[in-house]
């Protein structure tokens, strides 16, 4: 009997652990794929991340690059301005330093060459000695030079009926000029 009872023993000891161990692998079967789950979601995740990340950079290295882009633009638009403006400069300098003395008489007198200088008036900042030296021969075909309020330099050479004049004082000349300096394209 104590053998049989060895082997009840024995037997639901054995059906205890053979269960136990059925019940363990179960657990951790399910543990495993509990884990596998974690580690998918895991990933999918950080997949996501990594995704958005990127998008983000893309996004950041395009403004970055449009931002550069504007800069160099804002860049030579300046220079272009600052060129002008010396330009500007240099040119009204030396045209109003063109415009005077010795220079001024021979301007109006190819302004009238070929015309009958009866006709015309050139107004002038300031009659002076040495234009009308310079304009002698004119003069006494009939061309009137008188000074004018409205010409710092340079001159006006006005019709006498009043019908028009043309501008070669520094404003007109610097007027007549310019255009071609602001359109110069720097590249």
């Amino acid at each position: 009997m104590e053998l049989q009872i060895q082997n009840l023993v024995s037997s639901i000891r054995k059906e205890g652990i053979e269960a136990a161990n059925k019940e363990a692998e179960a657990i951790i079967a399910e543990a495993k794929k509990k884990a596998d789950s974690i580690v998918a979601d895991a990933k999918a995740e950080a997949r996501q991340h990594k995704d958005a990340s990127e998008k983000e950079i893309s996004i950041l290295r395009e403004s970055a690059l449009v931002s550069a882009e504007q800069a160099k633009r804002d860049a030579v638009l300046a220079f272009k301005t600052e060129i002008q403006g010396e330009f500007e400069k240099i040119l009204a300098s030396d045209v109003r330093k063109e415009l005077s003395g010795e220079s001024l008489g021979k301007l109006i007198r190819a302004a009238v060459a070929g015309e009958d200088v009866s006709k015309y008036a050139a107004e002038v900042s300031d009659v002076g000695d040495a234009l009308k030296g310079e304009l002698a021969e004119e003069i006494k075909k009939g061309l009137e030079i008188r000074p004018t309020k409205g010409v710092q330099q340079g001159f006006r050479l006005a019709a006498k009926d009043g019908s028009g004049y043309f501008d070669c004082s520094d404003d007109g000349i610097m007027e007549m000029l310019m255009p071609y300096f602001r359109n110069l394209d720097f590249q």
